[in-house]
C-alpha cells in the first residue's frame, strides 16, 4: 500500500516502485506485469491513479502496453548502429544481445521493377530471395528481405542462414561488399511483415533499405528490413571524420 499522499505523490511513489522492481528483476524482460486492476487494487489506488504511473513507465520505455494483451515488462532495447557494415545480427551479438534468425523463405525469383532497378538487372532476370525474421528476447523484432544477384546466389542459396549471416556468405563465396548506401525512414506495418511478427497491421515502424557494393561498384545486395520500433532505436557516433550521416526530406 502506498502511504496517503497528494495525487501527483501517489502516482510518482507507484512508478518510483514498480520501477525498482522491473530493474531488480521481479518482473523479468517481456514478462506480462499484473491487470490494471491488480495493481491499482494491491497499491489501493484508483484506476486513473495507477495508469498516470504507468504512462510515466512508458515514457521511460521501461514496459510496452499492448492492446488488448495487457502490460509488459519492455525488453531491453536493441540499438542499431549506423557505422558498420556488417549483418544486423552481428551487429546485435557485439552488443551483446542474444539473437535468434529465422528463415522464412528463400528462392530464385523474377526480380520486381524495384529490385531490378537497384540491382542493375535486365527485365525477366532472376535473384535469390531470402527471407528471414531476427527475434530478439523470444519475440519478433525485425522482418527482413534480401535480394542477391547472381551468380554469387547460385552459390550461396543453399547455406545456412540461420547460423552464418550473409555477409559472411557472400566473403565465404569470395565476393567482398566494399561498401553500402542505406536509407532508414518511418514506416507502417504492411500485412506481410505484419504476419512474421505478430504484430496489428499499420503499427509503426523503421523501414531500412540497403544496396551492398562490390569493390568495382557492382551491387550485390538489395536488403530491406522492417525493424520495430518498439524494440529497437538508431544510434551513432559522431566524429570529425569516419561516418558520414545525411538528413534528407522523406518522398
Amino acid at each position: 500500500m502506498i502511504p496517503d499522499a497528494g495525487h501527483e505523490a501517489r502516482y510518482r511513489a507507484i512508478a518510483a516502485d514498480l520501477a525498482a522492481k522491473i530493474r531488480s528483476g521481479h518482473y523479468a524482460p517481456g514478462e506480462a506485469l499484473p491487470s490494471q486492476r491488480e495493481l491499482s487494487a494491491s497499491y489501493g489506488v484508483t484506476l486513473m491513479t495507477l495508469r498516470q504511473a504507468l504512462r510515466e513507465l512508458s515514457d521511460e520505455r521501461l514496459i510496452v502496453q499492448r492492446h488488448g494483451k495487457g502490460t509488459f515488462v519492455a525488453p531491453p532495447h536493441l540499438a542499431y548502429p549506423l557505422g558498420s557494415l556488417r549483418s544486423l545480427a552481428d551487429d546485435l551479438r557485439e552488443q551483446g544481445h542474444d539473437v535468434r534468425t529465422v528463415v522464412a523463405g528463400r528462392a530464385m525469383r523474377r526480380a520486381p521493377a524495384r529490385i531490378a532497378a537497384e540491382l542493375r538487372l535486365r527485365p525477366g532476370d532472376t535473384a535469390l530471395r531470402l527471407e528471414r525474421v531476427r527475434e530478439f528476447a523470444g519475440r519478433p523484432a525485425v522482418h527482413q528481405v534480401s535480394w542477391i544477384r547472381r551468380p554469387v546466389a547460385d552459390q550461396i542459396r543453399d547455406r545456412d542462414f540461420t547460423a552464418v549471416s550473409l555477409y559472411t556468405a557472400l566473403a565465404e563465396a569470395g565476393v567482398a561488399v566494399a561498401r553500402a548506401s542505406e536509407v532508414v525512414r518511418p514506416g507502417l506495418l504492411d500485412p506481410a511483415a505484419a504476419r512474421r511478427l505478430h504484430e496489428p497491421e499499420g503499427s509503426a515502424v523503421l523501414v531500412s533499405i540497403r544496396i551492398a557494393y562490390t569493390p568495382d561498384a557492382v551491387p550485390v545486395v538489395s536488403d530491406h528490413a522492417t525493424i520495430l520500433g518498439t524494440m529497437m532505436e538508431i544510434r551513432t557516433e559522431r566524429a570529425a571524420t569516419g561516418l558520414s550521416l545525411t538528413w534528407g526530406a522523406t518522398s
